[in-house]
C-alpha cells in the first residue's frame, strides 16, 4: 500500500484554526460527521472499501512532527497549547468507520469534536486519490499539464487588461479533491514560479510549508453550525460563533463564511461591530455577483469603506469566472479567489463531488441553509424547518 497521506500538515489551514477554537471554546462537544458523494461516479465508491480501510489505518498511525510543530507554531494565530496539545494528538481508529450500503461508500466519524473535526479532509484526499489511482496515469498528467500551461497563458494574457484600483490575487484551495498528491504539489509549484504576481497562497498546510507559500484559510461552514447546537439561543448561534471567532484570534484570521443560513440572515447579525472587526467575507454558495452587491450594500449602509475590506470567493470557480468578477467588482472592494478542482483536478476526467459535513453535535441536528439550494444539507427536515421559521427563511 502506497499512503495517500503521509503528513498530518497535508489538510485546510481551517481545520486547524477551526480546531483551535473549539479546543479552548468547546473541547466537550460531541460531534458526527458523514461522507456523500454529490455525483455519479465512475464506478462504484463501495468497490475502494478495502483500500480506504487501509488508508485510514495509516492515518490513525501518523502524528505531527517537531518540524511541523514549530512550523505551526510559528504562525502568530496559533497557541503555544494548541500546539502541545497536537504534540501529543493521534487519530483514533475507533472513531470512524468506513463501511459499504450496496454501491455507497459510507464513511462516519463520529466522537469528541476535536478528536473527529480533522478528519474530514484527509478522507476526501484519500478517496479521490484511490479512486483516480484506477484510471491511467500518464496520459491524464500529459492532458493535465497542457491545461495548466492554457491556465497559465490566461493568467499572462489577463496582465494585459486595464489596471482597475485593486489586484487580481488567487489561491488554491484544491486538497479535498485532487486528482493526486504529487499533481497537487505540481500545480501549485507551476504557478509559484510562473506567475508569482497573482498565486498568492494555498490552503494546504504541508505545501505551504514546502514552497514557501502563505497558508490560506479561517473558518467552513461546520464552525458556525456547530454553534446551532451549543448553549445559545438558536437565533443567536452565528453572533455566538462570530464573538468566540473575535475574542480567538483578536484581528487574524479576519473573513468571515456567509451562507450557514443564507447571506441575508447573515448580514442580519453582522453589524457594525463585526463589520469593522472581520476585515472580510467569503462567498461559497448562490449568485457571486448578487452575493458580492448585497456586501457591498451592507457596507456603505454602516458607513464603512469598501475598499478597505475583502470579498473572497470560492465557489466552484475556475480563472474566466474569476477574472470575471475580477472586472465587477475590483474597483470598489479588495478580492480574493479560492479555486479548488479546477486546480487540483482538471486532468480530463470528471472530478467527485464528494464531501464529508458535520451532521450532528451535541447529540442534536446541525443544518446548513445554503443560497444555493443544492447545497442545503441537514438529515432532520424537522429542525431544517425550525431553522428556516426562526430565521425568517420561505425559500
Amino acid at each position: 500500500m502506497t499512503p495517500v497521506i503521509q503528513s498530518l500538515l497535508d489538510t485546510d489551514l481551517y481545520k486547524f484554526s477551526m480546531w483551535q477554537t473549539m479546543l479552548h471554546r468547546h473541547p466537550q462537544a460531541q460531534a458526527e460527521y458523514r461522507f456523500v458523494c454529490r455525483n455519479t461516479p465512475a464506478f462504484p465508491l463501495s468497490e475502494l472499501l478495502p483500500e480506504v480501510n487501509e488508508q485510514l489505518d495509516h492515518l490513525c498511525s501518523l502524528s505531527f512532527s517537531e518540524d511541523e510543530l514549530a512550523y505551526l507554531g510559528a504562525l502568530r494565530y496559533i497557541k503555544p497549547d494548541f500546539v502541545d496539545f497536537l504534540r501529543i494528538f493521534r487519530f483514533q481508529r475507533r472513531f470512524v468507520s468506513a463501511t459499504a450500503d450496496g454501491a455507497t461508500l459510507r464513511i462516519v466519524a463520529e466522537g469528541p469534536q476535536v478528536h473527529v473535526m480533522a478528519f474530514e479532509i484527509y478522507v476526501l484526499a484519500l478517496v479521490n486519490e484511490l479512486y483516480f489511482r484506477r484510471v491511467e496515469a500518464a496520459p491524464s498528467l500529459a492532458e493535465g499539464r497542457r491545461r495548466l500551461e492554457a491556465k497559465v497563458a490566461l493568467l499572462e494574457a489577463f496582465g494585459d487588461e486595464p489596471a482597475r484600483r485593486h489586484p487580481f490575487e488567487f489561491f488554491d484551495f484544491g486538497v479535498r479533491r485532487r486528482f493526486s498528491r504529487a499533481w497537487h504539489a505540481e500545480v501549485v509549484e507551476t504557478f509559484k514560479r510562473r506567475v508569482p504576481q497573482y498565486f498568492k497562497g494555498t490552503s494546504d498546510v504541508r505545501l505551504a510549508q514546502q514552497l514557501d507559500l502563505v497558508p490560506i484559510g479561517t473558518m467552513a461552514h461546520e464552525y458556525l453550525q456547530s454553534y446551532q447546537a451549543f448553549d445559545v439561543r438558536l437565533r443567536d448561534f452565528q453572533r455566538f460563533a462570530l464573538e468566540n471567532w473575535v475574542q480567538e484570534y483578536r484581528g487574524d484570521l479576519g473573513v468571515a463564511l456567509t451562507d450557514v443560513v443564507g447571506m441575508d440572515a447573515f448580514l442580519a447579525d453582522f453589524d457594525l461591530y463585526f463589520a469593522k472587526l472581520f476585515d472580510g467575507l467569503r462567498h461559497d454558495s448562490g449568485d457571486p455577483v448578487v452575493w458580492g452587491e448585497k456586501a457591498l450594500a451592507h457596507y456603505m449602509k454602516l458607513r464603512i469603506d469598501a475598499n478597505t475590506k475583502r470579498l473572497v470567493f470560492s465557489d466552484g470557480l475556475d480563472l474566466p469566472e474569476a477574472f470575471r468578477l475580477h472586472r465587477h467588482f475590483a474597483d470598489r472592494v479588495q478580492l480574493g479567489f479560492g479555486i479548488g478542482t479546477n486546480l487540483s483536478n482538471d486532468v480530463g476526467h470528471t472530478p467527485l463531488n464528494i464531501v464529508m459535513k458535520l451532521t450532528r453535535c451535541n447529540g442534536q441536528p446541525v443544518a446548513k441553509l445554503s443560497d444555493s439550494p443544492g447545497k442545503t444539507l441537514c438529515e432532520d427536515e424537522t429542525f431544517l424547518a425550525y431553522l428556516r421559521q426562526v430565521f425568517g427563511i420561505t425559500a
